[in-house]
């Protein structure tokens, strides 16, 4: 098979430094394929690009109602979040809800990605803790479904594993992955993610489509339709608790509003729903390249296939399809931008 085509070009002094290489598919709620770039058909570890699939069954089971999650914490549901205060305090509070604590947490600790959030925490001389985990809301939506399973039960010792291929939690969370991707996970490859869940191998195709899904509802039954619905809404009214501030995903929200979802995932991984369209986007940049080159592509793509309003709204894209490179000093070295076979 050929090498995928670069689609993004690293510019210095004229000539062309560095490219990076990938696949894009663009497919309808009824699975027609509606533009196809690469080799879309080959499995890819989606990560973190699928957390809105994995949070379905936190809405669609009454969880989420049950527990008076607000708009911002269903948002979290599906964030990987740079662990700023407010992202830390929702997951606190979603957890309270549920009548447990940050100890129910199995994602793991680092140190918050965003900056100031870093700062603060070595000037208090404090650590972080597992809410500062970019996957904690996540998790929390994981713990408040677990609560929602184990009825009257003991909650915190039902939740307990629920990182577990076999527990009741991740088997509700997978049985929403392969229903929205129509892949087969039984005879796909598995790996563990960076918070500890599993993660299966799913072609860019089938990824598509499910985000199509997610943006028309049309497949997902009448349950998780609305749990689409319903965290696309909330990441809408609360764009900064998707990602964080200045990231894009936040930044996006925060432009078009319903308009586009888009959730990044590690390696080079980006998906979007495009409810106006009927759309589902999946790409995987090759040598995964998630903070320049996979972020390039979305915004060519959401500039291709959704219509802007206003002058301000296309160089709001333009802007991050275009990317000027600036070194030390603030001086502009180069750019980094769309190849030409994505660009209108």
């Amino acid at each position: 098979m050929p090498p995928n085509p670069i689609l993004v070009e690293a510019q210095r002094g004229g000539i062309t430094e560095s490219f990076h290489r990938g696949a894009v598919a663009v497919v309808d709620a009824a699975g027609a394929v509606h533009t196809s770039l690469g080799d879309i058909e080959r499995p890819v570890f989606p990560r973190s690009a699928v957390k809105v699939l994995q949070a379905l069954p936190l809405v669609a089971s009454g969880a989420a109602e049950r527990f008076g999650l607000d708009d911002a914490e269903l948002a979290l549901a599906c964030a990987s979040h740079g662990g700023e205060p407010r992202h830390t305090e929702a997951a606190r509070s979603m957890l309270a809800k549920a009548g447990l604590g940050p100890e129910a947490l199995e994602c793991g600790t680092h140190w918050p990605y965003h900056e100031s959030a870093q700062r603060a925490l070595a000037a208090a001389g404090t650590g972080p803790s597992a809410l500062h985990n970019n996957c904690s809301g996540k998790h929390a939506g994981f713990v408040c479904l677990g609560c929602m399973l184990a009825g009257r039960g003991g909650a915190a010792d039902f939740v307990r594993g629920y990182v577990q291929p076999g527990h009741p939690v991740m088997r509700e969370v997978t049985t929403s992955l392969q229903d929205a991707t129509g892949f087969d996970l039984a005879r796909t490859a598995c790996g563990t993610d960076g918070c500890s869940i599993p993660t299966f191998a799913v072609p860019l195709r089938h990824l598509a489509h499910a985000f199509a899904k997610v943006a028309t509802g049309q497949g997902l039954g009448a349950d998780r339709a609305r749990a689409a619905r319903r965290l696309r809404q909330a990441v809408a009214r609360a764009p900064l608790m998707v990602a964080g501030t200045g990231r894009f995903d936040s930044r996006v929200a925060e432009r078009f509003g319903e308009r586009v979802f888009c959730k990044v995932g590690a390696e080079g991984v980006y998906c979007a729903a495009l409810p106006a369209q009927g759309l589902g986007v999946a790409l995987k940049m090759d040598d995964g390249n998630t903070a320049r080159a996979a972020e390039v592509v979305m915004a060519t793509l959401i500039a291709r296939l959704v219509p802007m309003r206003d002058e301000a709204e296309a160089d709001f894209v333009g802007s991050l399809a275009d990317v000027p490179l600036r070194n030390w000093n603030g001086i502009e070295v180069g750019r980094l931008r769309a190849a030409q076979v994505l660009r209108p």
